[in-house]
């Protein structure tokens, strides 16, 4: 199973998870979350990154912001976590990753003809964009993401305890991991590792 670790901070967090086996890497570029990482900082872990590939997140940025960190940090993909905009996504000069709520109004055509690479499906909370920690209801949306003609990463709530289960319920692209992976609001080796282990 792939797995996207996001929200990484430091070269030690990033560099052991992708020793693991971490098939992304991802950096959050929206200055709101704790997560936040500045686009300097991201580009020297960028650079001692080999395998895995780079996602950087972004909530409704300015475009050429996006463009010029996507550039800076040398990211693979550009995941948009807002209410992004087709004619918007058109305008990155990465491959997208779309981020969906489910719950939120959650359409599988408009997932299906948004122009992205990649689809991810989150949880839906009132007034959060995203990384709740908390899951969706994973068998009321079966069917609706099976409908999604895109390869999808599910998110929200996933640990090493629940992971199999949404491998059996969704058979997803891969899962996108952050607040089970963290101990006080920073990413711990040991939770890294052990995580990688069960799904590896």
């Amino acid at each position: 199973m792939r797995a996207k670790l996001c929200g990484m901070k430091t070269l030690l967090a990033a560099k052991v998870a992708e020793e693991a086996g971490a098939d992304f890497i991802g950096f959050i570029f929206w200055k709101q979350s704790y997560r936040y990482i500045s686009p300097e900082r991201a580009a020297v872990i960028s650079g001692q990154l080999h395998q895995a590939r780079r996602v950087g997140v972004f909530v409704d940025e300015d475009i050429d912001t996006v463009n010029a960190i996507a550039r800076q940090v040398n990211l693979d993909y550009v995941q948009l976590h807002g209410h992004e905009e087709a004619d918007y996504a058109r305008k990155v000069e990465r491959p997208v990753i779309k981020a969906y709520r489910y719950g939120e109004d959650f359409s599988v055509e408009a997932a299906n003809t948004f122009p992205a690479e990649l689809i991810l499906v989150d949880a839906f909370k009132p007034g959060l964009v995203g990384g709740t920690g908390e899951a969706f209801d994973w068998r009321a949306a079966a069917e609706d993401i099976a409908a999604i003609n895109k390869s999808v990463l599910i998110a929200g709530g996933i640990n090493a305890e629940n992971v199999h289960e949404v491998e059996k319920i969704f058979h997803p692209f891969a899962v996108d991991v952050s607040g089970s992976l963290e101990v006080d609001h920073e990413k711990s080796i040991d939770r890294i590792k052990s995580f990688m282990k069960k799904i590896k």
